[in-house]
């Protein structure tokens, strides 16, 4: 989930071309340190995936706390969401990296040593306030030291990291649980693995150069020539002050615009309400339940524990795969055929696994790989048609002036929808089985509708011509 840069405005500038050069190699090296941060988000949220069901039984748990495991995570990230961009725009995004790099270490060293259910929440809460801000703050980070031609690829490592650190999580879970699943703290080892990453995170983020547009915000002009002179070619970097400049004016233009003002007019409440339902039917489509309880589904599907983590990792790859895939035709669709193809493929999806698994009994072989099957066939069609598309969408969706709130409020809504939807995924579960897909279905029918009738069509259109459609159709 990550934020979405502004759009260029320095079209008319003329710059020197990139060129390669030992400053290419450090733009690399600052995407792949950065991105560590993507790749922490997903193991974070991924490892309870496998490890849950052991913890479980290791704090001998209800439904309702298994719920409260990811919960407090999803709740801390969406405090993190919310002050990540702000905390970032008074200390600097490189700074900020860094403290999370801190809360990524404590939030998985304490999940590791807490010796009872209620610290774990705690650790888990802090783990959430780092993948919150970090899903804010290091796409961000991104998209204001890389040149404008390679900044679309750059920001976009950070959610093929996501996935990445997801898959890693259902691989290395697959892994300790095979061979130390007779070991009562085999969960400690799990979380423990996130400790490494966050190492690098911070050790390697001392090293690296500060956002040089946050730079210039600050006055700090001497500065930000001096970081992009390490990243650019000489004469590139001289000519690149000015888009610097433009990039940090366009970006105080994104926080001009106050929540009052948009609820003075229809056209701009419209919109809101638009973009809250674009992330919120993301998250009720249940991928999230997926990424966070997919080991646990695949028990109910009929295969024993071990099984059921081996087969998890197949959750990965086909959400890698599917993103990766996903990246090289986005835009060649339009978003809106890309949104209603997802909804109508992910609600069939739901509605079979949910038959399937009910009609199915539960002593027929061929129940678990049906389930597997059309389980893999749903996270495909999510992750390679409405996963990558949400902030491609609200970045061409909002006004300049308003971009920064009506986001920031989209994703206070994904994460809450996220936050409430993994609380109560275990009890809906533990209750109606597979008819919990029967209920994805019916919202997947609601979010066509939706898309349908309320999403407009934003490629190929400027926001100009956005902006004038919405006017005279809803008015002020």
């Amino acid at each position: 989930m990550q934020q979405p840069s502004s759009p260029s405005t320095t079209s008319l500038i003329t710059l020197p071309a990139l060129g390669q050069g030992a400053f290419t190699r450090k733009l690399g090296w600052i995407a792949a340190i950065a991105t560590l941060g993507g790749l922490l988000f997903g193991y974070d949220t991924g490892v309870t995936n496998g490890a849950l069901s052991f913890m479980v039984d290791y704090f001998h748990l209800n439904d309702l706390q298994e719920g409260l495991i990811t919960f407090s995570l999803l709740i801390g990230a969406a405090i993190g969401a919310i002050g990540g961009g702000r905390l970032s725009d008074i200390f600097g995004r490189r700074r900020l990296v860094i403290v999370l790099a801190i809360l990524f270490i404590i939030g998985a060293a304490g999940c590791v040593v807490t010796p009872n259910f209620e610290l774990l929440l705690v650790a888990r809460f802090v783990l959430g306030l780092a993948v919150g801000a970090s899903s804010v703050v290091v796409p961000a980070y991104l998209a204001e030291v890389a040149p404008h031609e390679r900044r679309g690829s750059l920001v976009s490592r950070n959610e093929f990291m996501l996935v990445i650190g997801q898959f890693l999580a259902f691989l290395l879970n697959a892994i300790i649980g095979n061979i130390w699943g007779s070991n009562e703290h085999v969960w400690r080892y799990m979380l423990a693995i996130a400790v490494i990453p966050a190492l690098f995170l911070f050790f390697g983020m001392l090293r690296m150069p500060e956002s040089p547009r946050w730079l210039v915000s600050k006055g700090r002009y001497y500065d930000a020539l001096g970081v992009l002179k390490t990243i650019r070619s000489p004469e590139r970097a001289e000519a690149e002050m000015k888009e610097v400049q433009e990039l940090a004016d366009a970006e105080k233009q994104e926080h001009l615009g106050r929540l009052r003002d948009i609820l003075a007019q229809r056209w701009l409440r419209v919109l809101l309400l638009i973009g809250i339902g674009i992330a919120s039917f993301q998250q009720l489509t249940g991928i999230n339940s997926m990424m966070y309880y997919g080991t646990q589904v695949l028990e109910q599907a009929g295969f024993d524990r071990n099984a059921a983590l081996i087969l998890n990792v197949l959750n990965g790859v086909m959400s890698v795969g599917a993103i990766a895939f996903a990246l090289t035709i986005i835009n060649r669709f339009n978003r809106r055929w890309f949104l209603l193809t997802g909804y109508i493929g992910v609600a069939t999806a739901h509605l079979l696994v949910g038959l399937v698994g009910i009609i199915f009994p539960e002593d027929n072989p061929a129940r678990p790989w049906l389930l597997m099957i059309l389980i893999l066939g749903f996270i495909g069609i999510m992750q390679g048609c409405l996963g990558p598309l949400l902030f491609v969408v609200l970045s061409e969706l909002f006004p300049l002036k308003f971009r920064g709130v009506m986001i920031g409020l989209s994703m206070l809504a994904l994460w809450v929808v996220n936050a409430l939807l993994s609380l109560v995924f275990p009890t809906l579960v533990g209750t109606l089985g597979f008819g919990t897909f029967l209920l994805f279905a019916v919202v997947g029918v609601f979010a066509i509708w939706f898309v349908a009738a309320a999403v407009p069509e934003t490629r190929g259109r400027t926001l100009e011509q956005l902006e004038d459609r919405f006017r005279t159709r809803y008015g002020a």
